[in-house]
């Protein structure tokens, strides 16, 4: 099972040392390749000189991390991406059980492991991303106690903070869309796979660490609230058909108004409404993707949507 590792990289020098270190230690041999979106803190001489034996992608300038994660797919020829964040440390034999996981069924597109806090591992910060018909995408389990979340299960999204995906799958469906640039690209690739018949798992057994937020800056800031705000324009627009769409419209407005609300308290609302603005506007650059062969999942979808906006309000 030949297998790729693609870390987009922009000013994460700090992080890479562990990161990588924890790689080098993983039970499966693995194809390593960085790919830096012109950083200016030392990343690329770092690797140079300490990692000569990965391969290393220069960009001259920042294309954004879906344009760097595809630039790394194509670099590669492995059954297996494994799209690693530069700011992630992996427990020993994560990716073999990573591995494992996928290698139970062949309608699985991709699998997310056990993401814990790096900086208090007594909380999670991922077990999988779920997806409501209010536009929101939830980080199963982010805060609570790890215990918690040990049994495998289907999801609606593996985060591509460090998450296994099959590569006859991506070639079928299309990489990341490049268009996102950064934030809710994972969402929307998992989505696609879901309207073509395929499936994401969550896989306890890979356990991985995540530091969170090192190339945006910080939890909530101006670039990290625009563009999630636009994405979130993009996501529904380009994957539900019209029909959908207007079903949802209600539900994706107060989705909007609510995260309005959030973000105008936190003193981003202009900046959120900004990048609504931004999405609708530019939302014509986006392909819609309906297929009528794809009814019946269409339909499978939007039971997911709803069962898990539910399951967001009551649980």
């Amino acid at each position: 099972m030949d297998l790729t590792v693609v870390i987009p990289n922009y000013n994460g020098q700090p992080f890479l040392k562990e990161c990588l270190k924890s790689l080098k230690k993983q039970e499966h041999s693995l194809d390593i390749i960085v790919v830096d979106n012109d950083s200016n803190d030392g990343s690329v001489a770092f690797i140079q000189e300490h990692y000569p034996e990965f391969t290393l992608i220069e960009n001259q300038e920042n294309l954004g991390f879906a344009a760097a994660v595809n630039q790394g797919i194509r670099a590669s020829a492995s059954d297996y991406i494994f799209l690693l964040n530069n700011d992630v440390q992996l427990e020993e034999g994560a990716i073999s059980n990573l591995l494992k996981c996928i290698e139970k069924d062949e309608n699985i597109f991709a699998v997310s492991p056990k993401i814990v806090q790096y900086h208090d591992q007594t909380k999670m910060d991922d077990a999988g991303d779920e997806y409501t018909i209010l536009g929101w995408t939830k980080r199963v389990g982010y805060g609570k106690p790890p215990e918690k979340y040990n049994v495998e299960r289907e999801i609606f999204s593996a985060c591509a903070a460090a998450s296994l995906y099959r590569r006859s799958i991506l070639d079928e469906i299309g990489y990341l869309d490049e268009n996102f640039f950064a934030y809710l690209e994972d969402v929307d690739l998992s989505y696609r796979a879901r309207i073509h018949g395929y499936k994401c798992r969550y896989c306890p057994e890979a356990v991985v660490y995540h530091v969170g937020s090192q190339t945006s800056g910080s939890k909530y800031n101006e670039f990290k609230t625009r563009l999630s705000a636009r994405n979130n324009v993009y996501v529904p627009y380009k994957n539900m058909p019209w029909p959908q769409l207007l079903v949802n419209l209600v539900f994706l407005c107060t989705g909007y108004f609510i995260k309005y609300i959030f973000f105008w308290r936190k003193g981003y609302g202009e900046i959120y409404l900004a990048g609504l603005k931004e999405g609708f506007n530019s939302r014509k650059k986006i392909d819609k993707l309906y297929n009528p062969k794809n009814l019946k999942n269409y339909f499978i979808i939007q039971w997911i949507l709803i069962r898990n906006t539910l399951k967001f309000l009551f649980y």
